[in-house]
């Protein structure tokens, strides 16, 4: 039995993801601000410390598996430098805090939620991912002010699309990394972005060529398919969970 880290543990994806990676028989350690055995914010540098000191002291020095699944959608009523915050610079507190932990496991794989919007949407101005990828912080922060939380949503989980492709390639070959995108998924999340005056409308037509939105048990086997040996051989892949719609609005993006 192995040891495998889920953020956003208690949420809907997360609380899915952890309970597929239970169903294979492996201990986790939950990450979440409730219902979690690590308790953390991760929107702030102390919480996400906190969360790393916390799974590293619960794992015992050897992590088989992590999972970045924490987050929070554009509609919430929180500041759009929070969706940042967490969405993006969380996760990467995480993947990078706990990568010599993984190094000391067994599945030695980690799998970030990315989403289908960082390509669905359109972005004439990428200076948040830049800050992103710089690790600026509060730079990114800053240029969220009078953004719309959507936008910065599909920018935050674009330049973590491109974070993992980068962390593929300087973890090689001791740690694969990969991320899940998935389209809409039933969850609470998805629930209250549904309910946004702007953007409730939009989310109802979105194209999906399967006709239906996904379940989040479907995200959680593809997140176990990265993180189990199935997958000994994929790394800096970004899988497309979305019932199509990627293929339908980029024919040609490969």
């Amino acid at each position: 039995m192995g040891t495998v880290a889920v953020t956003g543990s208690a949420g809907g994806i997360g609380g899915a993801i952890r309970r597929r990676v239970e169903a294979a028989g492996h201990r986790v350690i939950g990450v979440d601000l409730r219902d979690a055995e690590v308790v953390a914010d991760l929107s702030s540098p102390g919480g996400r410390a906190a969360a790393v000191a916390g799974v590293r002291e619960a794992a015992g020095g050897a992590l088989d598996g992590l999972v970045v699944a924490a987050g929070i959608g554009g509609s919430t009523s929180a500041p759009p430098a929070t969706v940042v915050r967490i969405n993006y610079f969380g996760a990467v507190a995480l993947l990078e805090g706990l990568h010599g932990d993984l190094v000391e496991g067994e599945l030695r794989a980690a799998v970030a939620i990315s989403s289908n919007s960082a390509t669905a949407v359109p972005h004439p101005d990428l200076t948040l991912v830049e800050h992103c990828l710089a690790g600026a912080e509060e730079d990114a922060a800053a240029v969220t002010d009078g953004m719309d939380g959507e936008a910065v949503y599909a920018l935050a989980k674009l330049a973590l699309a491109r974070v993992v492709r980068r962390f593929a390639v300087a973890w090689a070959p001791d740690v694969r990394v990969n991320a899940v995108a998935p389209g809409p998924v039933l969850t609470a999340l998805t629930r209250a972005a549904l309910e946004h005056p702007v953007t409730g409308d939009l989310i109802r037509q979105y194209p999906v060529p399967l006709d239906r939105w996904g379940e989040p048990n479907e995200i959680a086997a593809a997140v176990w398919f990265l993180l189990s040996p199935e997958s000994a051989w994929v790394t800096g892949s970004i899988l497309f969970v979305d019932g199509g719609t990627d293929a339908l609005l980029r024919p040609d993006g490969i």
